[in-house]
Formats: structure tokens, sequence, C-alpha cells
């Protein structure tokens, strides 16, 4: 398993927490969110998913990952 922190952008409530939460785990990988922050620690396998489409999870939900 492999660790990634990212630093995401307009998450502000509990609501977010969830969306981003069940995006990463629609492919495959289970994230922590740090509101405080700003940041998703995420934990993934990268023979099943890589960095860039955990990215794109989060921003298909409508966040900012920078």
């Amino acid at each position: 398993m492999s660790n990634v922190t990212l630093n995401v952008q307009g998450m502000s409530c509990n609501h977010c927490v969830k969306s981003v939460e069940g995006a990463l785990e629609s492919v495959g990988a289970k994230g922590t969110v740090d509101l405080a922050s700003g940041t998703v620690k995420v934990e993934y396998d990268e023979q099943k998913v890589t960095v860039d489409q955990v990215k794109h999870a989060i921003e298909d939900q409508g966040y900012d990952v920078v």
C-alpha cells in the first residue's frame, strides 16, 4: 500500500468530508480528511489505482487538488 497527502481546496464541512471519502472509495482508495489543514491523507494500492485517478476522483466532486 502507498500513501500520499494531497492539499485540497474548497472543503469546509462534514458533507465535503463524506463527498471526498466516498469518491476515494469509488476508485479503491481510502482517505482521511483534515478540514482544518485542507489536506487528505490517501492510502491506495498502486497496482490498482494511480495518484492521478485519486486526484480526478476528488476533482470530480468539485474540489481543487493543488
